[in-house]
């Protein structure tokens, strides 16, 4: 059986770190499965995704980065995510919809339910199985952001990692209440913790939801 997994978020909170450490443990596992991204994961996501992201874009408009990443996950969920889940595959992807709820809903300040809407409509109502949301404050997200940085040779943020503290907070604030809406589905991870074991947590919880899914 085929399941939706989705990291979530604010920058620097080691989503992407920790979603790579469970598609490691689906390999070792034989698991099939799919790791992907947003925004990107197909040729014209990526191209859309360089658009959203750079930093010389400031004119950028609230409504378009809203309809920006709402088109490149329609070409993301069409070309790559539903055949995936169509084979039988567990698909792990770093950040979906929530991800536009907490930056342009919360963040931004469009209408949450026209964020909703047009979500809707690119993803056709996809939804995830489950969604692990790594939670860490603004400041340390960042320092952690450009410590990865330092160690890369590049000291370069894009367009969202820039914005102001006050406006990650929001995110923040915006990603607390997805999860008291959507406990069901969302697990909190503390993520101001060492990698080995935020990611105990994540195999601990997602071994209990393949064992209900009979996966293995």
């Amino acid at each position: 059986m085929s399941l939706f997994i989705t990291f979530e978020g604010p920058d620097g909170s080691g989503k992407s770190t920790q979603i790579k450490l469970l598609a490691k443990y689906l390999e070792e596992k034989n698991i099939p499965f799919l790791l992907t991204r947003e925004p990107g994961g197909t040729g014209i996501s990526d191209q859309i995704r360089k658009v959203i992201l750079d930093p010389n874009n400031k004119e950028m408009k609230n409504e378009t980065e809203v309809l920006l990443y709402a088109a490149s996950r329609a070409q993301h969920v069409r070309e790559k995510i539903i055949p995936a889940l169509k084979e039988g595959k567990i698909v792990l992807c770093d950040r979906f919809v929530d991800a536009s709820i907490a930056y342009q809903g919360y963040g931004l300040g469009v209408p949450i339910e026209k964020v909703k809407e047009v979500n809707l409509f690119a993803t056709g109502n996809l939804k995830p199985d489950r969604t692990y949301l790594l939670d860490i404050s603004p400041e340390e997200g960042k320092e952690r952001m450009l410590e990865r940085l330092q160690r890369q040779g590049d000291t370069s943020l894009d367009r969202i990692e820039l914005k102001e503290s006050s406006y990650h907070e929001t995110v923040r604030e915006g990603f607390h209440t997805l999860y008291k809406e959507n406990k069901d589905r969302m697990l909190l991870v503390h993520a101001n913790r060492s990698v080995e074991e935020i990611f105990s947590d994540i195999k601990r919880d997602f071994n209990e939801l393949i064992g209900k899914e009979n996966i293995v």
